[in-house]
């Protein structure tokens, strides 16, 4: 039988401090108070002080309220009935449809040992040519990006779960403005996505520590879905959102702050989420895309500058564009040589070119007299920035490779370009070779 605890020795902020034994760190447990019962969770042992994080918040519990411990970690329900379905962010329908009981699993598990990981090797494809050509989007990646508050980051989240040509999409809100949920739940109604995505939705009106558990609930149904032979892709926003909340769980337990307040294992917590994405050797792969926002644009913040150590790149969106200067895909070349004989050869001509652009467009700021070939510049970088670096471009890979061909052969002359002439001889516009 279940001991039940009685007495709680200390309530702050949304923590609750018991005096019990033989407690697992991250057990769960259920708290009675008169407002019902509320579940919790075991984020620190100190000899027999147990202290737990309220999930629904502490409000209306009193040190005489009881204490049951679970003997297990926070489950949440994994099957294909989870498809389609909106979660709160412990697990909890936001969709007014039916709790799921059903192949519960434990949430927050270690990540998947290297030996049973496969190499990199596949990309997945978004219909963004700014990712699809010139930053490559690589299954089992992990990116970051990075972003600051008013940018269109959850449009791009958006727009990516619609149209990348993965098995599963697992979105994960953290901190949302329920304008923002809205946003995601119509626009993946109307798209006809939602039936093959998963919703977890912690907005900014909810318990702070609900924002804790949603990438660990995205996580476990990802890497579930993953072993039985799913490509999955995890989105997450705002990653920013989720280690504020971090920092204020820390501050109620009085830890010793790191910089600028938060929590001296920062950068484990952010590692433990990211190290999950994997490609598993005989079934599927887990993808994971998190927005980032840097307060003050400044990459320099903890946040964006430990998550930096810990992916494989990372996206800049500045001014409702993926900026081609600083975005990185590191796994790109693996894949990309896969996918069209001329598609490195335009990804990088194209990119020194778009560089010329902007030291041209500084040059004319200044008051330098224009060459032809500065006009030729102005002229080729103007289309760049609007028929392929606007978010609202949606083309397949092929299309984007020909315009990108089409573009450099309406503006320059095919000696011009510098690229290999058997790849001009194959892929130059017909009526414009010369």
């Amino acid at each position: 039988m279940q001991k039940v605890y009685s007495e709680i020795i200390q309530i702050a902020g949304d923590v609750i401090t018991v005096e019990a034994e033989n407690i697992a760190y991250k057990e769960l447990a259920e708290v009675r108070s008169s407002r019902g019962v509320s579940l919790a969770q075991v984020i620190r042992l100190e000899g027999k002080k147990v202290s737990l994080q309220v999930l629904a918040g502490s409000r209306g519990i009193s040190t005489n309220d009881k204490v049951r411990f679970l003997k297990h970690p926070i489950q949440v329900s994994c099957s294909e009935n989870l498809l389609g379905r909106i979660l709160t962010g412990n697990g909890d329908p936001r969709d007014n449809g039916p709790v799921l009981t059903d192949n519960l699993i434990d949430i927050g598990g270690p990540s998947v040992n290297p030996s049973k990981r496969v190499v990199p090797k596949n990309m997945i494809r978004t219909g963004i040519p700014m990712i699809d050509v010139f930053n490559s989007l690589v299954e089992s990646q992990k990116l970051p990006i990075f972003s600051i508050a008013g940018e269109p980051y959850n449009e791009l989240l958006a727009r990516i779960a619609m149209q990348a040509e993965v098995d599963t999409i697992v979105l994960g809100g953290m901190g949302l403005k329920y304008d923002d949920y809205l946003f995601f739940r119509e626009t993946l109604e109307k798209h006809g996505s939602l039936s093959r995505s998963v919703l977890f939705v912690h907005t900014a009106s909810d318990p702070t520590v609900e924002c804790l558990l949603v990438p660990d609930m995205c996580l476990a149904v990802a890497e579930k879905f993953a072993l039985e032979g799913k490509k999955v892709l995890v989105l997450l926003s705002d990653m920013t959102n989720f280690a504020d909340a971090m920092k204020e769980i820390a501050i109620t337990m009085e830890q010793i702050p790191s910089n600028r307040g938060y929590p001296g294992d920062l950068y484990s917590q952010l590692a433990s989420r990211y190290e999950k994405a994997v490609d598993f050797d005989g079934a599927g792969s887990i993808t994971i895309l998190a927005v980032t926002t840097m307060p003050g644009d400044d990459v320099t913040h903890p946040v964006p500058d430990n998550t930096g150590y810990i992916t494989e790149g990372q996206f800049y969106l500045r001014g409702g564009r993926i900026e081609p200067f600083g975005s990185l895909s590191r796994l790109k070349q693996q894949v990309n040589d896969k996918t069209r004989s001329d598609h490195r050869a335009i990804m990088d001509r194209m990119i020194q070119l778009f560089s010329d652009y902007r030291e041209t467009v500084e040059k004319r700021s200044m008051g330098f007299q224009m060459s032809s070939w500065d006009e030729k510049l102005l002229k080729y970088g103007d289309r760049f920035e609007s028929e392929l670096m606007e978010l609202s471009v949606n083309i397949p890979l092929e299309e984007a490779l020909d315009l990108g061909w089409k573009i450099l052969s309406d503006t320059f002359e095919a000696a011009e370009i510098g690229i290999k002439e058997a790849l001009i001889n194959e892929y130059w516009p017909k009526e414009k070779v010369s």
